[in-house]
Parts: structure tokens; C-alpha cells; sequence
């Protein structure tokens, strides 16, 4: 769903994923299938709402010289989460959690949850787009990923370490390099894509979602999705660990 931003205010270089649902053309990509027995799955045991803020920034002028306008200092804001976190402990994320009763729909809720995840100040933020919800089984949520674009800039940093053990701002230039994108293979056998980048690997849930905005980005490189690398192994070149 697109919101009431005028089109003619988005950077042109974010238009694509502003204006496009994520797409998965290289069929790698099991966080963007619609899955029926899980739909089924959450329809018998209601799954929470909840949402994720997925925040671009970067200048709002196109780079004419880089593939699809973008801007060199261009990135995505991130977080690890705490290791001691029963669910989704170390991976990294983006910032967001469940609706809460006082949130007044999914731009609400995920600019709540990062606010209270990375201290960033609301005002400073674009919403953009509503994606597809998509249904997480370990943890039962219905998730709404908020795009938006970072207009107005500001410090953050980890709030509480019980939450997050990292806040960053990942540049995009390392997120779309080929030599940092594979698939990952998980001893339970999921199969999704992932990014090394930042001294992090990204994988899941949150690298469906970016592989799938970067489908539709215009910004994206040609990369090997043939490569399939085993999970805790590449976890462990980074430093992390399942």
C-alpha cells in the first residue's frame, strides 16, 4: 500500500521500492512465498500484528553516474538483537516488534519500536509504503514491514542491551556488491538468501525483505544465487553464532 507522501517528495532513486511490492525472481527467496499451510497455521491460532520499520537514507539527489540514482552515502538502518532474547536471539533485524494497544496502525507501531530500540526521533522520518504482511512461525507474528525514507537524519545507538547489542546504518553500496550476497542453508534445512556486510551476516526474515526491495530497487547488481553456503558457518565468519 503506498501512503499519502507526495510522490513528488520521494528521492527518485527510492521510488522502486516506494512504488513496487518486493519480488523474488531468482526463486530463492521463502520469506516472500505465501505459504498455506502457515496462512492456515495462523488463521486456527490468531498470529499478533506487529511491523518493522525498513528505514532508507541517504541524499535525497540521485547519483546520475550510479546504477538506478543511487547515492553513494546510501543505507539502511539496522540492529543485532540482544543474544539473550528468547526469540531471534543475535540475528540481526530491523527495528519494530507488536502492535501495542495505544498504536495507531503499522506506521505507529514500528515508529514506536524504534524509537524505543534506537532512540531515533519520529519527526525525522518519511513513511512510504505498507508492504504484504507476512507471517513469522517461530514467533507467531504477522509482520507489516514500513518503508520510509530517513529525511531528517539523527543520532542513534543502542537504547537497552537487553533489546539490541547493535544499531547500525548499513551502507546499501555493501548490501547490492555480489561478493557479498549467497544463499544460506540451515541445518533444519530453510534456504534464504543473505548479505555479509558490515561485519554482520543478514539472513531470514530481514533478508527476504531486503533481497525482495532490492529486486524491485533498480540499484541491483547482477549476483550468484547458486552459491549456497552452510549457516553456521557463515555465521562464524562474521563472529556469530546460531
Amino acid at each position: 500500500m503506498r501512503l499519502e507522501a507526495s510522490t513528488d517528495g520521494i528521492p527518485a532513486w527510492l521510488r522502486g521500492v516506494a512504488e513496487h511490492d518486493p519480488a523474488d525472481p531468482t526463486g530463492v527467496n521463502p520469506v516472500l512465498r505465501r505459504n498455506a499451510m502457515q496462512r492456515f497455521a495462523a488463521a486456527v491460532t490468531p498470529a499478533r500484528e506487529a511491523a518493522v520499520l525498513v528505514l532508507f537514507g541517504g541524499s535525497p539527489d540521485a547519483d546520475p553516474n550510479a546504477q538506478g540514482g543511487l547515492p553513494a552515502d546510501a543505507d539502511v538502518l539496522l540492529t543485532q538483537r540482544a543474544a539473550t532474547l528468547r526469540q531471534h536471539s543475535g540475528q540481526v533485524a530491523f527495528p519494530g516488534g507488536g502492535v501495542e494497544p495505544e498504536d495507531d496502525g503499522p506506521v505507529s507501531t514500528a515508529l514506536r519500536e524504534a524509537q524505543e530500540e534506537t532512540g531515533l526521533d519520529p519527526g525525522g522520518v518519511e513513511p512510504l509504503a505498507l508492504l504484504p504482511k507476512i507471517f513469522v512461525p517461530p514467533s507467531r507474528f504477522d509482520v507489516t514491514p514500513v518503508v520510509a525514507y530517513w529525511r531528517t537524519p539523527g543520532e542513534v545507538g543502542v537504547v537497552s542491551e537487553t533489546e539490541a547489542s547493535r544499531v547500525a546504518r548499513v551502507p546499501l553500496s555493501e548490501l547490492i556488491d555480489p561478493a557479498n550476497r549467497f544463499v544460506v542453508r540451515h541445518p533444519l534445512g530453510y534456504r534464504g538468501p543473505a548479505f555479509a556486510a558490515d561485519g554482520m551476516l543478514v539472513w531470514g526474515f530481514t533478508a527476504g525483505v531486503l533481497a525482495g526491495l532490492l529486486a524491485v530497487s533498480g540499484w541491483e547488481k547482477e549476483w550468484d544465487h547458486h552459491d549456497v553456503r552452510d549457516l553456521q558457518a557463515s555465521l562464524a565468519a562474521v563472529g556469530m553464532t546460531l
